[in-house]
């Protein structure tokens, strides 16, 4: 079930991303909208586009929940394999799964090294057999 709704998340994804799914739903607000006179701007007609936009976002909230998800899960498994065949810190690997505390912390003790390295009055190692 999980893959079947990945398949359809990715595909509605890819769909509703389009110019053309675009272009097509202003026609439809369009049409929508010019039939509001004929229909005399009755309740129902007001019904017709809320009710269709509310169904609408409220599917495609999921769909792309699935699919940001999915997507920032292969990031941070890519991520975390740069970090684990580089010279970096292998206790970053996994940090997503902090605490958004602990995670700014670590990213606090990473600025502060950062601002270490490029503080007036140190050597920078380029610069040192000048």
């Amino acid at each position: 079930m999980e893959k079947t709704f990945g398949k359809i998340a990715n595909a509605v994804a890819r769909g509703a991303g389009r110019p053309s799914t675009f272009i097509l739903c202003i026609a439809v607000i369009a049409v929508w909208g010019c039939s509001g006179p004929a229909l005399g701007f009755s309740e129902t007609w007001q019904l017709i586009i809320n009710t269709s936009t509310t169904i609408i976002t409220f599917l495609m909230v999921f769909l792309i929940q699935n699919r940001q998800n999915r997507d920032g899960a292969a990031v941070q498994a890519k991520l975390d394999e740069l970090v684990r065949v580089s010279n970096g810190k292998n206790s970053f690997i996994g940090i997503d799964s902090l605490t958004a505390t602990e995670v700014e912390e670590i990213r606090a003790t990473c600025e502060a090294a950062v601002a270490r390295v490029h503080s007036p009055g140190q050597v920078r190692r380029g610069s040192e057999a000048q």
